[in-house]
């Protein structure tokens, strides 16, 4: 990359408009996209969901108990709100995540708030929103990678 090279930075796909979203929707956060652009930063799109094996539209997940440190460790599950066990699926494509943002030298990821995949400061446990990230988060913080969280406003 040269020095003239936008620098990548992994962007949830939901918030860059793609309709990956659990229920099949979007969540196009234009103020975020101009603000990368302004930037002069390349908007890489992932959704972890989609890569970990997840068809669209999905079931709604949650993180069982515990939280994503504790799905990651194998203590805790992702569960569909039938109850199916989606959690390999999370772990995949947060690894797939990490996968990407080593191969491109990504340092910095902008993930959709709240989801039991990307939230950064809020997820999900049980059906609840509460504090703490979601597993692709959690993981890329591990590994060293900067994380923000977005809400998804399209204006």
């Amino acid at each position: 990359m040269s020095a003239e090279d936008p620098k990548p930075v992994l962007v949830s796909a939901c918030l860059m408009g793609r309709h990956c979203r659990y229920d099949g929707r979007t969540n196009t956060d234009n103020p975020l996209l101009a603000r990368l652009e302004a930037e002069g930063l390349q908007a890489v799109p992932f959704c972890p969901e989609e890569e970990g094996g997840l068809d669209t539209p999905r079931p709604p997940a949650w993180i069982e108990t515990e939280g994503a440190e504790a799905v990651l460790e194998g203590r805790a599950r992702v569960l569909t709100d039938a109850g199916a066990d989606v959690t390999e699926a999370f772990v995949r494509g947060a690894q797939l995540a990490l996968a990407r943002c080593r191969e491109l030298g990504i340092r910095k990821a902008y993930l959709k708030e709240r989801s039991p995949s990307c939230g950064c400061l809020q997820t999900h446990v049980g059906s609840t929103a509460v504090a703490g990230p979601g597993v692709t988060a959690a993981l890329l913080r591990r590994a060293g990678i900067e994380t923000e969280g977005a809400e998804g406003r399209s204006t």
